[in-house]
């Protein structure tokens, strides 16, 4: 894939990604709590997938790097990461953006209520969003995780404990990373009876 195609291949998927998170911003803005003086959204991250990204997760699927492979098998193309402070806030956002009627649930994860084996939690969905141009009308895929602050905390710090250096002690280190995972999820849920109860 060339530069050139890159930049031809990503420009609707950077303004579906625009679109969704103005989308975001104003359910955020209409989800405000006045009792608490919050908002449901601690920040929100979003990325475009890099060629070089591209490239490798197309050959990992033995495919050529060509612009109707990326477009045709990857949904992950256009990415945004929501971080709310609790689970209920994640799950009131999800509702209110399902309710949408121009938008179409492809696929969706919840690693929340089914952490993965290492103690990763989050909700990945990808939504199909529509780009109107001049003449026409096509969706295209964006994929947003949803997680708390106690759960950025931890995939951060994993991240860069198990993928910046090789370990010898990997596997008495996942079940370390696992339980921790596991107390912070009580640390919130203790933390939310907190807010609760004020």
């Amino acid at each position: 894939m060339t530069n050139e195609q890159y930049y031809e291949l990503i420009k609707p998927y950077e303004d579906v990604t625009q679109l969704m998170l103005k989308r975001l911003e104003i359910l955020n803005h209409s989800i405000y709590d006045h009792a608490i003086e919050e908002k449901p959204v601690h920040h929100m991250q979003y990325r475009i997938k890099e060629k070089r990204s591209i490239e490798s997760k197309l050959e990992r699927l033995g495919l050529t790097d060509s612009l109707i492979n990326a477009k045709d098998n990857l949904m992950d193309i256009g990415g945004i990461r929501v971080i709310c402070y609790f689970q209920s806030e994640i799950h009131e956002l999800l509702a209110s953006l399902k309710r949408q009627s121009d938008l179409i649930v492809i696929k969706e994860k919840d690693y929340m209520k089914n952490p993965k084996e290492s103690g990763y939690r989050s909700y990945h969905i990808i939504f199909g969003v529509p780009l109107h141009t001049l003449d026409a009308m096509e969706y295209y895929p964006v994929e947003i995780q949803f997680r708390t602050l106690s759960m950025d905390f931890w995939s951060s710090l994993e991240h860069r404990i198990c993928y910046k250096k090789e370990r010898a002690n990997k596997e008495e280190l996942s079940k370390q990373l696992k339980t921790l995972s596991e107390s912070l999820a009580m640390i919130e849920e203790e933390m939310r009876g907190y807010i609760e109860e004020s």
